[in-house]
């Protein structure tokens, strides 16, 4: 009797992919106007295959995502802009996926979008109050004046198509992958407010015709649109303040370092020979003879050797070796003493050097120093959803589909109520409902306080790991210190006499 045998690999365990590496890594996301359009991007991301977890902040217009290392970030971007949005990313970090990006540069870059974004805003929330101001004049006192309504009709064409044409184009980015947010509910009631009137300016005798003022609003579309920009103006100037935090941290960096030059070919194998450095005395640096350049933070690699003087702040972490002084560290470790520095002791970046002068070899640079890991810690915190905003989410997911379906309940049952121009009516109430409807502080009041609330404490050296911590600190009944210099200035003072 003959048997056969088959032999099959065991299915893939579920387990693999817990064991496959990943990374965590924050993009600026483009293109998100509210709760529901960050709830739309998570969605996306969620949805990529290797993709673990992805939260979007609203206040920050930022994602963090964790996936597997295999994935590449074009591959995210891809996934968004199929959404209708977009993702920010460093060109360094699209074509060598193993290379991080900078955190410095990504703040500061992040800071001058931010601060090009607001000047946008405030222009264009100056420019459509200046042409909305004589059509609110003219539909309010002058409503029966026939060239008012000409002018109206030119006056709010730039208010609603210029001005306020980003409600309408990302309107219609969303309507083409058959979704809706805040922007569809301002775009639609506008829009329809704007062509009612305008085909009651062209068109009176359609209404007359039949016994009916040919009502226009103009003033009510452009005002709306005005009101709308100068809440996402507020908006803007309130999340422009929860970034200072970060600021004040990359403050403590300095741009460029000044490196001593062996008078040696810069391409030879780093680090530096002792032999070189015992040729170099403590004197001969701090009067100058020996030969130094200086070099843009970024150029600067593990190994390059680092001449820091009394008064500078430290660039990098390293290693002293030559030299000795007194390093007030206290925006890293919190200690109000200077701590001293010999040969072979560990130096910080983001630290300011007291007196001495002295070499330190570069150990740490770019995303590796101990104060890019803190600023990155702290964007990644005010980035964290706290399980209340997960709830408020939920809720914004489907909050515009829910109002624009009782909008058109509310356009048919006055179109057939039994009252005096229905239409007009009709049409006025669900204009109302569109516009009364758009809560942007429903996505925005948690995730701003957030970020105010880590960033004030960054400011203060607490630091925060994530925003459910902070939603849950209100429970804390103990607080246990493991030494007096954490809740003292470190400054001893008169007290009395």
């Amino acid at each position: 009797m003959r048997t056969k045998t088959a032999s099959a690999s065991p299915p893939p365990s579920s387990t693999d992919t817990e064991h496959k590496k990943s990374r965590k890594s924050q993009f600026p996301v483009t293109g998100i106007t509210c709760a529901g359009c960050a709830a739309s991007v998570e969605s996306a991301l969620s949805k990529t295959e290797g993709v673990r977890s992805a939260e979007v902040n609203f206040a920050s217009k930022t994602v963090q995502v964790e996936y597997d290392e295999v994935l590449t970030p074009s591959t995210l971007q891809k996934a968004v802009q199929n959404a209708g949005y977009d993702l920010i990313i460093p060109d360094e970090t699209v074509t060598d996926p193993d290379k991080a990006a900078d955190v410095m540069q990504e703040s500061e870059d992040g800071n001058a979008r931010d601060r090009q974004h607001l000047a946008e805003i405030q222009k264009r929330t100056l420019l459509a109050a200046i042409f909305t101001l004589p059509v609110f004049i003219s539909g309010m006192f002058y409503m029966d004046w026939e060239l008012g309504r000409w002018l109206s009709m030119g006056l709010s064409a730039p208010v609603l198509f210029w001005f306020g044409r980003d409600f309408f184009r990302n309107a219609w980015k969303q309507a083409r992958h058959k979704r809706a947010n805040m922007d569809s509910l301002v775009a639609l009631s506008t829009g329809i407010a704007y062509l009612f009137s305008v085909f009651n300016t062209l068109n009176p005798e359609f209404w007359t015709a039949r016994g009916l003022e040919p009502h226009v609003y103009y003033e009510a579309a452009t005002v709306i649109i005005t009101f709308i920009l100068l809440g996402r103006l507020l908006e803007e100037r309130a999340k422009s303040k929860t970034s200072f935090a970060i600021r004040k941290l990359m403050g403590l960096q300095p741009k460029t370092v000044r490196v001593v030059d062996w008078e040696m070919d810069w391409e030879v194998d780093w680090p530096v020979e002792q032999e070189q450095l015992d040729r170099a005395s403590l004197g001969d640096l701090i009067n100058n003879n020996l030969k130094y350049k200086d070099l843009a933070i970024g150029s600067v690699v593990p190994g390059i050797v680092i001449l820091v003087r009394p008064g500078e702040r430290i660039a990098l972490d390293g290693i002293v070796i030559q030299g000795e002084s007194f390093v007030d560290e206290s925006s890293i470790t919190g200690e109000p003493m200077p701590a001293q520095k010999t040969a072979g002791s560990k130096v910080f970046a983001g630290t300011v050097n007291q007196k001495g002068s002295f070499l330190f070899r570069a150990e740490s640079t770019g995303n590796e120093t101990v104060l890019a890991q803190m600023i990155r810690m702290v964007r990644e915190a005010q980035g964290s959803k706290a399980p209340v905003q997960r709830l408020v989410d939920k809720v914004a997911a489907v909050f515009v589909p829910i109002v624009m379906g009782i909008a058109l309940l509310t356009f048919v049952v006055w179109n057939f109520a039994p009252v005096p121009e229905p239409f007009t009516k009709a049409l006025l109430t669900t204009v109302s409902v569109l516009v009364i409807a758009c809560p942007c502080a429903l996505g925005l009041a948690t995730p701003t306080a957030i970020m105010v609330g880590i960033g004030l404490g960054a400011e203060k050296h607490i630091f925060i790991r994530d925003a459910e911590s902070l939603e849950l600190a209100h429970k804390v009944d103990t607080l246990i210190l493991d030494k007096t210099g954490t809740i003292t200035e470190g400054k001893p003072g008169v007290a009395d006499l």
